[in-house]
């Protein structure tokens, strides 16, 4: 899709609002600055960022401690939600904290982007342990879509698990969705199964949550508000309901913050915006294949070394469709997306 072109007067408008931000922005910082300075802030303290407000975090103070509204120094661009950080409290006369002040970010274990509309890619939440891609009865889930969350999973680095909510409204022998499990099992994907219309339904989710830090993804629609509404009784989310000509959902939040679960022990939960289809522009045909987890012993053994695997002959991953070592519908998958990669 080609950007649209803007006039002389909205280049102008868009120019005038970020030199305003950025003047306030650096009003701010020496405003900080002059505080620092002063011992206006007390020392230097250990956190995580729960939310993000553009300039501005909530951070949660370590071993739960207080949350805390920080302004964000103008040289650490770029935090979100999950970052820990090194903070700076001022305080009242009688010892309240009244705000913060974040200097420092500390290293990050991975971060979590997603490619914008122009395809640019744009962070949304670090250090996680796992990513609960969330798919359920209804909407019926597409095998690519789940294999694009996959693919995306496995290019960050952190560990995806499939979940598969609304397991009450399945047959008795679950039909063609167990099938599909079953072939995702055998790849060593771990699957959960969860609902919400039973008491004990969310047991296996409480599990694979405990101790980690996780973020759930997947088509709007699968439940992921109402599992979140569960798993933190104490936070209301607006759930959206399916679309009755669509069966598609609504997405019903609109910024990425942590929240402690008491639900599960020693976790924390990613809440990110809702997305119908996971972007993979920012990925080439390589790193595509990476992403199937079964090619990647192959890779590299075609007889051609610019094998796209097509119709060469000699092609590894062609030969293991032929042996059964691939399933036809996971080589198929993947020859979707990367034709959708020279579609973008």
């Amino acid at each position: 899709m080609s950007k649209r072109k803007l006039s002389r007067q909205q280049r102008w408008r868009i120019e005038k609002v970020q030199a305003e931000r950025a003047k306030r922005a650096e009003q701010r910082d020496v405003k900080d600055s002059q505080k620092l300075a002063a011992g206006e802030y007390g020392s230097e303290r250990p956190g995580r960022v729960i939310a993000h407000f553009g300039r501005t975090l909530d951070v949660q103070e370590d071993g739960d401690g207080p949350t805390v509204r920080c302004h964000l120094r103008a040289n650490l661009e770029g935090l979100v939600t999950g970052d820990r950080v090194i903070w700076r409290a001022a305080e009242d006369a009688e010892g309240n904290i009244t705000e913060g002040v974040v200097v420092a970010r500390s290293e990050r274990q991975n971060v979590l982007e997603r490619p914008d509309a122009r395809g640019q890619l744009k962070p949304v939440a670090a250090n996680i342990d796992q990513i609960l891609i969330v798919f359920a009865a209804e909407p019926a889930p597409h095998p690519n879509l789940i294999d694009r969350y996959l693919v995306a999973a496995e290019a960050t680095g952190i560990a995806p698990v499939l979940v598969l909510n609304k397991i009450d409204l399945l047959p008795e022998d679950g039909g063609e969705l167990r099938a599909l499990l079953t072939r995702y099992e055998a790849l060593g994907y771990p699957v959960v199964s969860t609902t919400t219309a039973r008491a004990e339904g969310l047991d296996a989710l409480h599990a694979r949550l405990a101790e980690r830090t996780s973020v759930f993804v997947g088509q709007s629609g699968v439940g992921k508000s109402s599992l979140i509404d569960r798993l933190l009784p104490g936070e209301s989310l607006r759930i959206g309901a399916l679309s009755k000509d669509s069966r598609k959902g609504t997405h019903t939040t609109t910024t990425a913050r942590l929240y402690r679960l008491p639900t599960a022990d020693d976790a924390e939960l990613i809440d990110s915006p809702g997305i119908r289809e996971f972007g993979l522009v920012h990925l080439n045909e390589q790193q595509v294949a990476e992403g199937f987890i079964e090619f990647r012993d192959l890779l590299g053994h075609c007889r051609f070394r610019d094998c796209r695997h097509r119709h060469e002959p000699g092609c590894a991953l062609l030969e293991a469709v032929e042996r059964g070592d691939i399933h036809p519908e996971r080589f198929a998958s993947y020859r979707h997306i990367v034709d959708s990669l020279s579609e973008t």
